[in-house]
């Protein structure tokens, strides 16, 4: 048991937050995406930290991050031209890219794989963070593992309080959920994971990229997740959580007719008023990237509430909505009700 320190995000919190990292420590860390569980990445006992401060299995890889393009070199054992474009275009940003790994990597990263993740995160303090450290930091999302994503130092707080050195305030995130993640490391290239940077975004810059199938069904028996985010159940509260799968008319009329003691509606803002239960909006039927934002808020709200049973709308699996599409069918272990 440690004594976790809140830290600002200034220069004095950063120097604070690099010295717990270099000394083999942890750090929850804000990035525009999720907070993350930093360790340097090159320390595989730091590392092996991260999965017993989490409860997270061993072989589920974790995301390296960098603060600037040229770190990715000393990496990687080699850095093809896709992986220069997509830099090009959405780095610093919500994409991590999966490369044949550098040696210098150690297996509780890469969960034993011949390759690493790396990403270039956006927000300011990550980068200065990296940058007072000296390292690139091995991250997973701040939260114990299996539940919804922390987009707050205050969620980072109350899951790894006392098993973490500090965590660093940097405010809301800003995309909400993890960044979407391409292996480059295949012909053509495959998106495992989708997140604020879409299929369509990464097909305009490569041309052909295939969507794995993991990304709309669970992962197949014996087959090992090759990137985060792709285990059957991730991203669950306590409650619940049922998807139905219909029109406005048909939700709101399942739901109505399903009103019991902590059963809750997970819902557009456009549902609010035709609702009977009690209700949490998570955004506007038509802004996927709003929903995005509000989405592991509203799944960790559910829990405060004490909802045993959620049913959740979901938006069609295009654009920013494939990761919301993505992350609700995770929560609720694939379970649909076709109405």
């Amino acid at each position: 048991m440690v004594e976790t320190e809140l830290l600002k995000a200034d220069m004095e919190g950063i120097e604070r937050a690099a010295k717990f990292l270099q000394n083999g420590g942890l750090v929850g860390i804000p990035t525009e995406t999720v907070y993350g569980l930093a360790a340097n990445a090159l320390d595989g006992k730091a590392v092996a930290k991260i999965f017993a401060a989490k409860g997270r299995p061993m072989d589920n890889p974790l995301i390296v991050h960098i603060s600037d393009f040229s770190q990715i070199y000393h990496l990687v054992a080699t850095v093809p031209e896709s992986a220069k474009k997509l830099a090009k275009a959405f780095w610093p940003g919500p994409l991590t890219m999966i490369l044949p790994k550098a040696d210098c990597i150690p297996d509780e990263v890469s969960a034993g794989l011949p390759t690493v993740a790396i990403r270039f995160p956006s927000h300011p303090a990550a980068q200065q963070l990296i940058t007072a450290a000296g390292l690139p930091l091995a991250a997973p999302s701040a939260n114990l593992s299996g539940k919804p994503s922390p987009t707050t130092a205050e969620h980072v707080m109350h899951d790894l309080s006392g098993k973490i050195e500090a965590v660093i305030d940097g405010g809301p995130c800003k995309v909400g959920v993890e960044s979407t993640v391409i292996t480059l490391a295949s012909n053509p290239p495959r998106l495992l994971r989708p997140g604020g940077i879409t299929l369509e975004q990464l097909r305009s810059v490569l041309g052909e990229v295939e969507m794995d199938d993991a990304v709309l069904h669970p992962l197949k028996e014996g087959v090992r997740a090759s990137s985060p985010g792709m285990k059957y159940k991730h991203y669950s509260p306590k409650a619940n959580v049922i998807i139905l799968d219909g029109n406005d008319e048909q939700y709101r009329n399942y739901v109505n007719s399903h009103i019991a003691p902590g059963v809750m509606a997970l819902c557009y803002d456009e549902d609010c008023a035709g609702l009977k239960s009690p209700y949490l909006c998570y955004g506007a039927e038509t802004d996927m990237s709003q929903m995005a934002h509000h989405l592991f808020d509203a799944l960790r709200e559910v829990d405060l509430l004490d909802a045993k049973t959620v049913y959740a709308r979901c938006p069609a699996p295009k654009g920013v909505g494939l990761a919301v599409y993505n992350r609700l069918m995770r929560a609720a272990g694939f379970e649909v009700l076709h109405l």
